[in-house]
């Protein structure tokens, strides 16, 4: 008689140690490989289960597995810009930024027990998502859409229902004895059933009014209107429903009176149509929007309807600029920096220029640049403190470090002149303003550099005259032309008018004084 008890230890043995082995640290699953939890692998992988040789060694390892290590234990990765919610994942991969979850905040608990990983039904036009509510704003900002988040919906499936409800179709009753239509949603179109405003209703999904086979009072026409929060231009039918985009063409395509096609599905699309006779698929984006027909501003008249594609771009001082464009204003340092003048940007918005102002007393300068073709402005800090402290041609124009030049001729007092640059000075690229006429500002001292002392000696001659015997370029207005600019380039020191054209309190003979 075979003794059953003693037929089973083996067995159970064996189990035993294949059990004992498995959750011994480091042993060996292939011929000659052991496990070792890598937090890095040399491919750049995080938290994984491999052999020696493929774990990084800049960072930590055990010889055992991953779910058994405290770097490595898997908890819930929230993502508060995306507002995401990761189950199962390693602390150091939320938080490392290379990983790809930049952000990412890391809760040792399930998601579910996580107050930021509350799900809520998100309506997206005519669709929708079950999600965070944090995602919800993401997505409603990524779309252009007003952000609808219900935490009444407490499942996808109702969420997804609560979509199909918005769907959007021809809703077919019979009202006065008569087969009518209204173009609406089917939520919309149970509301008119429930109502009594109508028998016999049906709701054809994706269907306009106008469709022959519909068979109702509604047909083409050649109306259009615009919608409200829409760019676009649409058709509307008989009845006075919503249409498709209006495109000239398509007037008498019976499939396009049909069905609903979509913005990408429509006339010029990619293009925002500005004064197009024939296509109303404007796109504010693309610099244009829908706007009642006005011959004193638009090009040409539509060929249907009363409404056209408005261009929203700008001419100013016989330029054009798209919208959405900011340049700088040509009058901005045109008159080499004048008292009272400062810098300022352009910006074209909705078929008007405005101008904004840069800081005051040219603290800010404008900077433009070209990007495909896009002209793009701003005011950015004027970095001229310490140009007069520069010594060299070299630190003088640095320009990852201050805005200035290096003008030819005089010298300031503090700088000394080195044996490899040329005699000069370093002064602001763009001279700054001052409130000089206020007491104990830096106006006075940083003038004051500039100032230069000529004397003139004179001989009386053998006639009783006096000439000059030394410095007599002095005496000339070109020397002290130059000296001005040399004031005029620290900003609004020297003699000059202001922005306006009016003068100053001196004139250039009066820093000249003769015998």
């Amino acid at each position: 008689m075979i003794n059953k008890k003693n037929l089973y230890k083996p067995i159970a043995l064996l189990f035993g140690i294949f059990v004992f082995s498995f959750f011994i640290p480091g042993f060996i699953l292939s011929v000659g490989e052991n496990i070792y939890c890598a937090e890095r692998t040399i491919s750049g992988a995080w938290c994984q289960n491999v052999p020696i040789g493929e774990v990084n060694q800049e960072f930590r390892n055990a010889p055992a597995s991953c779910e058994a290590t405290s770097y490595c234990k898997l908890g819930t990765c929230v993502n508060s810009q995306e507002g995401t919610c990761l189950d199962n994942t390693p602390q150091k991969v939320c938080e490392e930024p290379e990983t790809g979850v930049s952000g990412g905040v890391w809760f040792d608990q399930p998601s579910d027990e996580i107050p930021q990983c509350s799900l809520g039904c998100c309506i997206l036009g005519d669709q929708a998502a079950f999600v965070t509510q944090t995602r919800c704003k993401q997505l409603s900002s990524t779309y252009g859409l007003q952000t609808n988040y219900r935490t009444d919906i407490q499942s996808e499936v109702a969420c997804i229902s609560t979509s199909i409800s918005e769907s959007k179709g021809a809703c077919v009753f019979e009202k006065d004895f008569e087969r009518t239509c209204k173009f609406t949603t089917r939520n919309g179109c149970q509301e008119i059933e429930e109502s009594g405003l109508g028998s016999d209703v049906e709701f054809h999904e994706d269907f306009l009014c106008s469709a022959e086979e519909l068979a109702t009072n509604c047909g083409p026409s050649k109306k259009t209107t615009l919608v409200e929060g829409k760019d676009e231009i649409f058709f509307i039918d008989t009845c006075g429903n919503l249409a498709n985009i209006y495109d000239a063409s398509k007037i008498n395509d019976k499939n396009y009176w049909r069905n609903i096609f979509g913005k990408a599905e429509s006339c010029g699309v990619g293009n925002g149509n500005a004064g197009s006779d024939t296509c109303g698929n404007c796109d504010y984006f693309l610099g244009s929007t829908g706007k009642n027909y006005d011959r004193s501003i638009d090009p040409v008249s539509p060929r249907f309807g009363d409404y056209i594609c408005r261009d929203l771009g700008c001419t100013y001082l016989g330029e054009t600029y798209n919208h959405g464009e900011t340049w700088c204003s040509s009058s901005s340092g045109k008159n080499n920096n004048l008292p009272g003048e400062r810098y300022s940007r352009l910006v074209c918005y909705n078929g008007d220029v405005t101008t904004e102002q840069c800081n005051e007393f040219r603290q800010e300068t404008c900077i433009e640049d070209q990007i495909n073709g896009f002209s793009t402005a701003a005011c950015r800090v004027n970095k001229w403190q310490d140009c007069t402290s520069q010594e060299s041609i070299k630190d003088c124009e640095n320009t990852e470090r201050r805005d200035c030049t290096w003008i030819q001729g005089q010298r300031f007092d503090s700088q000394e002149l080195n044996d490899d640059d040329r005699q000069g000075s370093c002064v602001p690229k763009n001279p700054p303003g001052f409130d000089f006429w206020e007491a104990g500002t830096d106006a006075e001292s940083l003038c004051a550099l500039a100032s230069e002392d000529c004397i003139v000696k004179y001989e009386k001659n053998l006639f009783g005259n006096w000439e000059p015997v030394e410095n007599e370029e002095c005496l000339t207005d070109e020397w002290g032309e130059e000296q001005n600019n040399i004031c005029l380039a620290l900003g609004d020191c020297g003699i000059t008018t202001n922005f306006i054209g009016k003068k100053g309190f001196h004139d250039l003979n009066d820093s000249i004084t003769r015998p």
